[in-house]
């Protein structure tokens, strides 16, 4: 018989399952689906394997941005935005650079810059920037400087003034968005030199920088505050009451 199949001496017939209920191996087992890369669940490179590791990257976006969201809030004033232009082998390719302030309204404040083809992304950039360079100032009371001051950057220069209780802060451009942001609300400034809102900014910071307070020029010194206080003409009792008074 041409047709029968001889397996170990034994005539099988066509169609008929090998012994050990296993089939013999032909060809059409190569086909589709019939390997182990085939198929929806047929292998390790599989829709579901697949699916699972694009979930846990979903995942691990989802969680930094939760992160992002959970922190504190931040006050964010755009100060100032450029038109710029680059000069290329094709033409001129134009650009925005923006300049923004950031602060917690609690004593923190920071400024950054950014630039971009576009307005918005150019602003995210300045405000990324803005919070990786945020300074605390001590505030008096928790509303004014404890003490007058002067900043200077290049041919910007700024007088800050602490002011009592009701002043409200008298700045402008620049100058107010800063102040705003750090959380101050009483203070006299006064800008003599450039009005460029780039070296303004700087030399607001120059002179919030050197802001200190009794505290901590106590503490530096090896004193208590009511000794710092009471060198001024007033008497023990007064200075006493003036030391635990002040609120950083």
């Amino acid at each position: 018989m041409a047709d029968d199949i001889t397996l170990d001496g034994a005539a099988l017939a066509p169609g008929a399952d090998a012994p050990g209920g296993e089939a013999p191996r032909g060809r059409g087992g190569r086909g589709r689906g019939g390997n182990d890369r085939g198929g929806p669940g047929g292998g390790d490179r599989g829709g579901p394997n697949r699916g699972g590791g694009g979930g846990r990257r979903d995942d691990r976006r989802g969680g930094r941005g939760g992160d992002d969201a959970g922190g504190e809030e931040l006050i964010e004033k755009l100060v100032h935005i450029n038109r710029v232009s680059k000069t290329v082998k094709g033409g001129k390719r134009f650009g925005f650079a923006a300049l923004v302030v950031v602060g917690d309204g609690k004593g923190r404040v920071g400024f950054g810059h950014g630039k971009a083809r576009e307005v918005p992304e150019a602003i995210t950039k300045a405000t990324a920037s803005a919070k990786k360079q945020m300074i605390r100032v001590s505030l008096k009371e928790g509303r004014t400087l404890h003490h007058d001051g002067k900043g200077r950057f290049g041919a910007g220069k700024v007088n800050v003034r602490s002011a009592p209780a009701g002043t409200g802060i008298i700045a402008g451009g620049p100058m107010r968005a800063v102040f705003e942001s750090l959380g101050v609300a009483d203070v006299v400034t006064k800008s003599i030199g450039s009005s460029n809102p780039y070296n303004m900014i700087r030399a607001t910071f120059d002179a919030l920088g050197e802001q200190t307070s009794p505290k901590s020029v106590a503490q530096r010194r090896g004193k208590k505050v009511a000794d710092l206080l009471g060198r001024g003409g007033a008497t023990a009792a007064e200075a006493d009451v003036a030391a635990e008074a002040i609120v950083e």
